[in-house]
């Protein structure tokens, strides 16, 4: 089962005023605390920055506020997605990919895993706001190759944003269709950018498997009324990495650059400051090779009463793999879902999937 369901029963004691009537003692709420696994997406380099590959589960320790974890699935860039669960057939990580669709001894297809934690939802949003009326269309142009050059496992959803959001295409497999509606956009008004982030992560967090955000920006916000740090946090919390790229104008900016840079560093992602349309292609080819190299790991937390955030840390095991640099999201916060129309809520260890209404 890739959902554990416990079932708590808490008295909630009522304050009263002396202007109040008492109110008479009713059932106390149920509350639903569901647990799903906890999915990492991981890339491993070295000192220059090169992608480390062909590494194995065993390679790679969890720690979820200082509590050892123990992986539940993985797997590397595009390649299938193994159960490691204790009634899995070990086995079966070296068979062929053609034997994978045997079920293994908890009576689970791997493939099922591969459903939920292979290929990637990508979310690109971009600026459409006044700051864009220099080199649009070269914008327009880096996002369309990037679109057309992912992989096709992955599903493509496209958004634009000056003061308000539009969601231009959802998520799909039809590059087509998302190019038609990059191709579609015009610049205007002034730039809310963390509002229509949030949303964004908001729409990404709804979905299974990889959760990435790809944010072209050329200048502040200057008419958002959501902080940065809550949107990071949504978006470590819900397990989605954040890719920026920036103008240089938005580089002139020294309040920007640094949110920019410590969003994406949070959630596992790459800040990108591109002086020219050269270097915004270079970027977005970035982001692609990152997604092709990133590995996925997966874990079911083990009992933890902070129901806070919660620090999560991945390292390399062995002296010859300490060398290499890690990098993921460092924490979340597990996030109560209220069921509209009854006295429960959800509390759901977010970053693999919606939470069940």
């Amino acid at each position: 089962m890739l959902r554990k369901t416990v079932l708590l029963l808490i008295l909630i004691p009522l304050g009263f005023t002396p202007s109040e009537k008492r109110i008479e003692a009713q059932e106390s709420p149920n509350f639903h605390v569901v647990v799903n696994m906890v999915q990492l997406n991981v890339a491993v380099t070295d000192k220059k920055g090169n992608y480390i590959t062909g590494l194995k589960p065993q390679d790679f320790a969890i720690s979820e506020d200082g509590i050892l974890e123990k992986a539940a699935t993985f797997g590397e860039g595009n390649e299938p997605v193994h159960s490691l669960s204790e009634m899995a057939d070990q086995d079966a990580l070296a068979a062929p990919a053609g034997d994978m669709a045997k079920p293994s001894a908890d009576g689970a297809l791997p493939q099922t895993f591969a459903q939920m934690v292979s290929g990637a939802n990508v979310f690109v949003l971009f600026d459409t706001s006044d700051y864009m009326y220099r080199g649009f269309v070269f914008a327009q142009d880096a996002i369309t190759e990037f679109i057309r050059s992912l992989g096709t496992a992955d599903k493509i959803a496209f958004y634009s944003y000056s003061r308000d959001l539009s969601r231009a295409a959802s998520l799909t497999s039809d590059r087509s269709q998302v190019v038609r509606a990059v191709r579609s956009t015009v610049a205007g008004d002034q730039a809310a950018l963390y509002n229509a982030l949030l949303l964004t992560l908001k729409d990404a967090a709804q979905n299974t498997g990889r959760k990435v955000v790809v944010v072209f920006s050329n200048g502040p916000d200057n008419s958002s009324v959501v902080p940065p740090e809550d949107v990071a946090e949504f978006a470590q919390s819900a397990g989605v990495s954040i890719y920026m790229i920036s103008t240089r104008e938005a580089k002139l900016e020294p309040v920007s650059t640094a949110v920019f840079d410590r969003m994406t560093a949070a959630t596992g992602g790459k800040a990108y400051f591109a002086k020219n349309w050269k270097d915004e292609h270079l970027a977005f080819d970035s982001i692609r090779d990152d997604l092709a190299h990133l590995y996925s790991l997966s874990y079911y937390p083990k009992p933890n009463a902070n129901n806070g955030w919660r620090a999560i840390t991945v390292k390399l095991v062995g002296d010859q793999l300490k060398k290499y640099k890690v990098r993921t999201r460092n924490g979340y916060r597990p996030q109560p879902n209220r069921f509209s129309g009854e006295s429960k809520a959800s509390l759901s260890e977010t970053g693999s999937g919606p939470v069940p209404r």
